[in-house]
C-alpha cells in the first residue's frame, strides 16, 4: 500500500508528463527532417530507422502508461510499464525516476536505491534525486546515508520546504522521530520562519513526549501562518497538548468555516470531537464523520484518518465498521499503538476474546518499545495522555 509521503511526492516531482519528439511525430505535430526517399543501399539503414522509431513509440507509450499509473498511486502496476520504457524512451531520466518513485511507495527500498544510484551515476545529482535517495535510506534503515542525500539535495536548493517535509514525513513513518527532528532542524535553519517546519517539528516532539516545546512550535506555527490552514491546525494542535478542547474546536472549525478542506485539518478536527466526550447519536458524532470521511477521500492512505473513524465507529456501535478502519490503519502503518488500543475494545465488545487479547499483547509491546525510544531520546519529557481514546480502559473479558 502507497505511504502518504511518496504519493504526495509523486504529484509534486512526477517527470515524464511532457511529449517526446518521438511522441509528437507518430501524433503529426513535428515531422522529421530529411523526409527524402531513401534509394539503393540506403534501404536497409531507412528500415533500421523506422524499426527504431516503432521501438521508441512503444517505450514512450509504456512510459506515459507508467506514468499515469504513477500519478493514481497505483506503483505496482505503474512498475511493469515503467521497465519496458528503461533504456528505451526518449526521456530516459523520467522512466527511471518515476520507476524508483514507485519502488519507493511500495516499500522496495533497496531497489529504489539502485535506480536512484545509478541515475546519479549518469550525471544526474539535482535535488530532485537526491530528495528521493533520502527517503529510500531512511526505510532502508541508513540513517548516515539518507543524512548525506539530505546534505547533497539542501546544497543544491536549501530553501526548498517540501525537501524537508517530504524527508521528515519518511522519517516519521519508520517512526524515526528523533531523526526527523534532525532533518526539520535542518530545515528551520535556512527556513526559521516556516510554518510548516515548526507545525512538524510540533509533531514530532509530541511524539517523543517533549510537550511543552511542542506547544512552543504549535504557537509560533500558529502565529507564522495565521489566517492559513495551517495555522489554523497548529492552534488546534496546540489546544489539543494544553486540553483545551474548545479551543481546539473552535481552531478547527473555523478553518473549516474559512473553506480550508485539507485532509490534516478535517482530521484535527474529527480528533477534537471525539476528545470532546461526544456519544451515540449526537450531531457532534456526524460531524465527525463526515469530516474524517472526507480526509480519508482526500487522503486514502492517511492512518491518523483511519484510527479516527475506527474510534467513530467503535462509539456509534458499528464494532464491524470499526475493525474495518482500525485494520485499514493497520496495514498502512502497523506499529501506531493507538490501532491496538482500537482493536482491542471492538474485538472485546464483539466477545472475540483471543483476537482482543493478541491486540492489547502487540500494544503491550510497541508501548515499551516507544518508552525506550522515549528514554533513549535527548531532550526533557512530561508524561502525554493515553494512544487510545480518552476515558476508556481496555481489558479483556475473563
Amino acid at each position: 500500500m502507497p505511504t502518504p509521503s511518496v504519493a504526495r511526492f509523486a504529484m509534486v516531482l512526477l517527470l515524464g508528463l511532457g511529449q517526446s519528439a518521438v511522441a509528437q511525430i507518430s501524433s503529426g505535430r513535428l515531422q522529421p527532417q530529411n523526409q527524402a526517399q531513401p534509394s539503393g543501399s540506403s534501404h536497409q539503414e531507412a528500415d533500421d530507422g523506422a524499426q527504431d522509431l516503432q521501438e521508441k513509440q512503444r517505450a514512450e507509450e509504456e512510459l506515459q502508461k507508467g506514468t499515469a499509473l504513477t500519478r493514481k498511486g497505483d506503483f505496482t502496476a505503474a512498475i511493469p510499464h515503467l521497465l519496458a520504457a528503461r533504456g528505451k524512451a526518449p526521456n530516459a531520466y523520467a522512466a527511471s525516476f518515476n520507476l524508483a518513485i514507485c519502488y519507493l511507495g511500495i516499500h522496495e527500498f533497496t531497489e529504489a536505491i539502485q535506480v536512484l544510484s545509478e541515475l546519479k551515476q549518469e550525471g544526474h545529482n539535482g535535488a530532485d534525486v537526491e530528495n528521493l535517495l533520502a527517503q529510500a535510506y531512511i526505510g532502508n534503515g541508513d540513517r548516515k546515508d539518507a543524512l548525506a542525500a539530505l546534505e547533497n539535495a539542501a546544497a543544491v536548493t536549501p530553501k526548498d520546504e517540501k525537501l524537508y517535509l517530504f524527508v521528515t514525513d519518511a522519517c516519521s513513518e519508520r517512526q524515526d522521530f528523533e531523526l526527523g527532528l534532525r532533518v526539520v532542524n535542518m530545515g528551520l535553519h535556512h527556513l526559521p520562519n516556516s510554518a510548516r517546519l515548526h507545525y512538524q517539528r510540533g509533531i514530532l516532539l509530541s511524539e517523543l513526549d517533549r510537550l511543552d516545546q511542542a506547544k512552543a512550535d504549535f504557537a509560533l506555527a500558529s502565529a507564522l501562518g495565521q489566517g492559513s490552514e495551517i495555522g489554523y491546525v497548529s492552534g488546534a494542535r496546540q489546544a489539543l497538548l494544553d486540553g483545551n478542547i474548545p479551543a481546539a474546536l473552535r481552531f478547527a472549525r473555523e478553518g473549516v468555516k474559512k473553506g480550508f478542506q485539507g485532509p490534516v485539518l478535517l482530521t484535527t478536527l474529527g480528533e477534537a470531537l471525539l476528545r470532546s466526550g461526544v456519544a451515540a447519536g449526537e450531531p457532534e458524532l456526524s460531524e465527525a464523520k463526515t469530516a474524517l470521511e472526507k480526509a480519508v477521500e482526500e487522503r486514502p492512505n492517511d492512518p491518523a484518518a483511519e484510527i479516527a473513524l475506527g474510534q467513530v465507529a467503535l462509539i456509534a456501535g458499528d464494532l464491524e465498521e470499526a475493525i474495518e478502519h482500525l485494520q485499514s490503519a493497520r496495514q498502512i502503518m502497523p506499529d501506531q499503538p493507538s490501532i491496538y488500543a482500537s482493536l482491542a475494545k471492538a474485538y472485546q465488545r464483539r466477545g472475540d476474546v483471543e483476537k482482543a487479547q493478541q491486540a492489547l499483547a502487540i500494544l503491550e509491546k510497541l508501548n515499551l518499545a516507544r518508552a525506550e525510544q522515549i528514554r533513549s531520546a535527548p531532550g526533557d519529557r512530561k508524561p502525554s495522555y493515553a494512544a487510545g481514546t480518552p476515558g476508556e480502559e481496555v481489558r479483556p473479558n475473563p
